[in-house]
């Protein structure tokens, strides 16, 4: 899908503020609040803006503490990587999941109430996973900056 000016800066405001009405998108980027409704609904339909989410505070619910884990499989075959890929999708305490090419196969972000807690799903999950050939857990000591939104340029 191309996108035009207009696309970017309704894409560059939406992604630090869901909650603008039409009316406010359309005044920032120029166009009337019909048109922003509609280029709204065809960036949604073409899965440009792929969800409306809320970003909620880890402290506020419970949940402090968060872990970066870098992953490597015992062997790089697509049945494995698949099986390990859809693991991580029925994870909830994964919160991100990236396949990299480098030092690791995996790298995960993992939201945590402590550090019992860790312990226990790395056991469950890391541990007791027989394609896992060794595992890197960094403690995230401050979120210094936690964001989705992608640059764009307008």
């Amino acid at each position: 899908m191309d996108l035009d000016q207009i696309d970017r800066k309704i894409l560059n405001a939406v992604q630090h503020n869901n909650r603008l009405t039409t009316e406010e998108l359309g005044e920032l980027a120029g166009v009337s609040n019909t048109a922003c409704q509609r280029r709204l609904k065809r960036l949604r339909e073409a899965r440009v803006i792929e969800a409306d989410i809320a970003v909620v505070s880890p402290e506020a619910v419970g949940r402090p503490m968060l872990m970066v884990v870098s992953i490597n499989l015992k062997r790089e075959r697509l049945d494995v990587i698949d099986r390990f890929k859809q693991t991580i999708q029925r994870t909830p305490e994964i919160m991100n999941a990236y396949y990299v090419a480098g030092d690791a196969d995996f790298v995960l972000t993992i939201s945590m109430r402590d550090l019992a807690e860790y312990e226990e799903f790395s056991r469950r999950f890391l541990y007791e996973n027989s394609e896992i050939r060794g595992l890197n857990t960094m403690i995230v000591l401050d979120r210094t900056k936690a964001s989705l939104a992608l640059p764009i340029d307008e």
